[in-house]
């Protein structure tokens, strides 16, 4: 799985209900949306035995959402699944991994299944909308629900005050980036930042936000990418205290790995004496910085520029951990 690919799965959590009020316009009257969510990306991907297993190059979540109860349904949970598929390069075989996944999900849970998927390739003659069968007088056609990235609008994105806008308008700029200059490049994605905080999403999905916008669009020249960040401290500073360096923690936290700075603060101030703090703190950066080496999401430079320290210092660090120490 590639970096996008993890980018997308965290995006659809930590997102899901402005997703589900993106693509279903009704659905606060059709979701409990307060009840939360449960990501079923494991028990989808046991439906799929390792001999049988289908391409591992696209990005699939498994989505379980409450729905709302009726005066016939009140004393009975009711919940839906969602099947998400983000596809980004063109697959004959794509309709008929839909209908797979589509009849071994309805007979494991016998719930109502809806699928959505969602093309992020460049050839805009690729949009299946169904998988047809047809043999001896028994025949089907299973049609699923499609977002071609490509056909979307930019001014109509930039207007819809719905978070997942902003996700759809940056793979759209992926799209555009071989057209782009890195300058043109960069002012769209601080018109997309400042688009964020005019339509006053909450703070932590604006974290979750940068960070996808941040990581998926990539600048060829990383002075654009240091610009960048300078850009994210001087828009946010006044709405938000957390700046680049937690949102990168925050990041890593996401992934797997712990917060090494944080933790190494907190014992630092358990010790209460300043050497204790140091240590902890420097501990922490260390950890944190292999982590993040270790996660390749990000290059050195941005790594330094988010923990405050030498481009040198990552270098090294990534040198220690290729010799194995």
């Amino acid at each position: 799985m590639n970096r996008n690919d993890y980018l997308w799965k965290g995006i659809l959590e930590n997102v899901a209900d402005d997703f589900l009020r993106f693509f279903f316009r009704d659905a606060d009257s059709l979701f409990d949306l307060d009840r939360g969510f449960a990501f079923l990306d494991k028990e989808l991907a046991d439906l799929f035995p390792d001999e049988e297993a289908l391409s591992p190059k696209f990005v699939d979540k498994l989505i379980k959402v409450f729905t709302k109860a009726t005066e016939e349904s009140s004393s009975e949970e009711k919940w839906v699944l969602v099947h998400v598929e983000i596809q980004g390069y063109r697959d004959n075989s794509f309709p008929s991994r839909m209908h797979t996944y589509f009849y071994r999900i309805l007979d494991r849970y016998r719930q109502s299944v809806t699928a959505i998927a969602i093309f992020t390739d460049r050839d805009r003659k690729y949009r299946p909308e169904f998988y047809k069968y047809d043999f001896l007088g028994t025949s089907l056609i299973f049609r699923f629900n499609t977002y071609k990235v490509l056909d979307q609008d930019e001014e109509t994105l930039r207007n819809d005050s719905n978070p997942f806008a902003a996700v759809i308008l940056t793979v759209l700029m992926t799209l555009r980036k071989k057209e782009l200059s890195d300058q043109e490049l960069f002012e769209m994605k601080r018109g997309l930042l400042r688009n964020l905080l005019h339509h006053r999403v909450s703070a932590s999905k604006i974290d979750k936000l940068i960070i996808f916008l941040q990581v998926y669009v990539q600048f060829k020249d990383q002075d654009y990418a240091r610009q960048f960040e300078q850009e994210i401290n001087e828009i946010t500073k006044n709405d938000r205290s957390m700046g680049i360096r937690e949102l990168v923690l925050d990041h890593a936290e996401k992934i797997g790995i712990e917060k090494g700075l944080e933790q190494g603060i907190e014992k630092g101030l358990e010790q209460g004496i300043e050497e204790g703090i140091a240590k902890g703190i420097e501990k922490g950066i260390e950890k944190t910085a292999r982590n993040l080496v270790k996660s390749s999401i990000l290059t050195n430079a941005q790594i330094a520029s988010a923990l405050e320290v030498s481009v040198e210092y990552v270098v090294n660090i990534r040198k220690e951990m290729d010799m194995g120490i």
